[in-house]
């Protein structure tokens, strides 16, 4: 990968664009607190050539989520099921949407 693809994917939500370091800092919480989320198997960051964990700004965005959840005093493993669900209820009221907008087109409701 050159210099150029790289420099391309940055806008790209899903590219690990950040190092463990930075995405706690990002985050506004700590190393640790990531490690844990990805026990709970709420992130699972990609690895580098060495082995270091390299984050996405869309990971990021559900960490922030976690944080907040774990914030208001919700456990970290409730805040990942939590978000979890959160995220499959999108996802099926996305699906639900498309499956109605599917049947809409294909039979169209009769002129008054």
């Amino acid at each position: 990968m050159t210099a150029d693809d790289t420099y391309g994917r940055l806008d790209d939500d899903d590219f690990p664009a950040y190092t463990m370091g930075r995405a706690a800092e990002m985050v506004g919480t700590t190393q640790g607190f990531l490690r844990a989320i990805g026990e709970a198997r709420l992130v699972t960051p990609l690895r580098s050539a060495g082995g270091h964990r390299r984050y996405s700004r869309y990971q990021l965005r559900i960490a922030a989520r976690a944080r907040e959840l774990v914030d208001q005093g919700t456990p970290v493993e409730v805040a990942c099921r939590i978000i979890i669900l959160e995220d499959q209820l999108e996802e099926a009221q996305r699906i639900n949407a498309e499956y109605r907008r599917t049947a809409e087109s294909a039979n169209p409701p009769a002129a008054a």
